[in-house]
């Protein structure tokens, strides 16, 4: 299922005129949720199921570390990882993703699991009280998808690859890195009716910056020193990140 969008819908936010509009998290996911890369991690197992090598990951791989190297912007080389698989099918990416997930969980069992404990935490807190949780990040469905089931995420937003005859062309609608999370963020507390002062943002680098500003409160994850520094001047909580982070197993 490409389901990149919307994972599962939450419903209807205006259903019950009585009920007082809901609150949401907006969680970054790549070392905010896992202790992991996505992209490039699916990219490198992507590549094992086809027989490839791991010269060919490096080569593949070396070209992205170059380009963010030479401070080629973040969604710019967004755009260039998603060229690598211009020609793939939907259908066969989407199981690959299952597969990653399930290789991820095996691999991270003896550091104590794939995901973060204190920002699973707090999802889980948030699924408690009610809110709408939703996931934004620059992966896409391959990734997303199993990890947005297996954290009951009520939607999860990425990069949108363009895809034609059921193949990706290997360019996207927009990289969802940077401002183009502020304003997904945005749009969804616009269009589903959220109570702005009950939406929290989280997320570990600088390029989260624009998410965290537009939600009504923020966390950071990590010690990214840009983020720090608005964490001290906004009176935003800081949670470890790696390495520090305690990581978990759900």
């Amino acid at each position: 299922m490409f389901a990149t969008e919307v994972t599962r819908h939450a419903g209807d936010a205006a259903a019950g005129a009585a009920e007082p509009p809901p609150g949401a998290a907006f969680f970054d996911v790549d070392e905010t949720l896992i202790g992991v890369k996505s992209m490039f991690r699916f990219l490198g197992h992507y590549l094992r199921l086809r027989g490839e090598s791991q010269q060919v990951y490096e080569r593949l791989t070396g070209q992205l570390r170059r380009e963010a190297a030479a401070g080629v912007p973040r969604e710019h080389v967004n755009r260039s990882y998603y060229r690598l698989f211009a020609g793939q099918p939907v259908e066969r990416l989407a199981r690959a993703g299952r597969d990653w997930y399930r290789w991820e969980q095996r691999e991270a069992a003896a550091d104590g699991g794939l995901f973060l404990a204190g920002p699973v935490d707090e999802l889980r807190r948030h699924q408690r009280r009610g809110d709408v949780v939703h996931l934004l990040s620059g992966s896409f469905f391959a990734c997303l998808d199993p990890l947005a089931e297996a954290l009951g995420a009520d939607a999860a937003l990425g990069t949108r690859p363009v895809v034609r005859r059921g193949e990706l062309t290997g360019e996207v609608l927009r990289p969802m890195i940077g401002a183009a999370k502020g304003r997904a963020l945005a749009l969804a507390v616009g269009l589903r009716g959220y109570d702005g002062a009950r939406c929290h943002a989280y997320g570990d680098h600088a390029s989260d910056l624009p998410m965290l500003a537009a939600a009504g409160s923020a966390t950071v994850v990590g010690d990214d020193p840009v983020l720090g520094e608005e964490a001290r001047r906004r009176g935003w909580r800081v949670l470890p990140g790696l390495p520090a982070a305690a990581r978990t197993a759900l």
